[in-house]
């Protein structure tokens, strides 16, 4: 019967207390083999060239710079390395850059490291890793952003709370002291961004919606 393929694992972390605790946890799992443990991005770099592992766990601040381009680096030699990306808080710039370099998770060193094994795993197995957290946030924003009016600018809302007021093109204009073209401009965009057909559709919308509140 033939034994089944370890799963080979750099570790690239500059805390050592973390790293050695995360190295015996995944030295103990039988499918796990942790190939090294290093704590620089430049020895990150040459481990994973001179033995390249399936997966690295790789932190996102090292002594000589941020994981991402080393990750970067990483994925374009070794296009089918795993990397999970490591940090000390969720932040949603750090999971685009992560992203964007490849990596195939992102997660907080807050996870127990019975879930980081378990990550290990699942990026082998070409799954994709966020933390619930960082997941939720996002979605919140995806939902914000699909509101109708929740990307509209300072001087748009403006301009909508003085329609609401019943003021004309010419008397926003006025009382802004800007274009009469440049309120044109505005009120097309906000009739857009709240997926309206007029400026009465609009007003109406927005003040369902809570985008203004209604004029006294």
């Amino acid at each position: 019967m033939s034994q089944q393929r370890q799963i080979r694992v750099l570790i690239v972390e500059d805390h050592r207390m973390f790293s050695q605790a995360l190295r015996a946890a995944l030295d103990e799992s039988d499918d796990i083999a942790v190939t090294g443990a290093v704590e620089t991005s430049a020895a990150g770099l040459s481990a994973a060239h001179e033995d390249p592992p399936d997966v690295v766990l790789m932190d996102y601040r090292l002594p000589d710079g941020d994981g991402v381009d080393a990750a970067r680096r990483i994925k374009s030699a070794h296009p089918a390395t795993k990397i999970v990306m490591l940090t000390a808080a969720s932040d949603d710039t750090i999971l685009r850059e992560a992203i964007q370099a490849g990596c195939s998770g992102y997660l907080t060193k807050d996870h127990t490291v019975e879930e980081l094994i378990l990550a290990v795993r699942a990026a082998h197995n070409g799954e994709a890793l966020i933390s619930p957290a960082l997941l939720s946030r996002l979605l919140d924003r995806l939902e914000d952003r699909s509101r109708p009016g929740s990307d509209l600018t300072a001087r748009e809302a403006e301009v909508l709370r003085l329609l609401a007021r019943g003021l004309s093109n010419q008397a926003i204009a006025a009382t802004l002291d800007i274009r009469l073209a440049t309120v044109r401009n505005h009120v097309q965009s906000v009739i857009e961004k709240l997926h309206a057909h007029s400026k009465l559709e609009a007003v109406a919308t927005a003040l369902r919606l809570g985008v203004i509140r209604n004029p006294e």
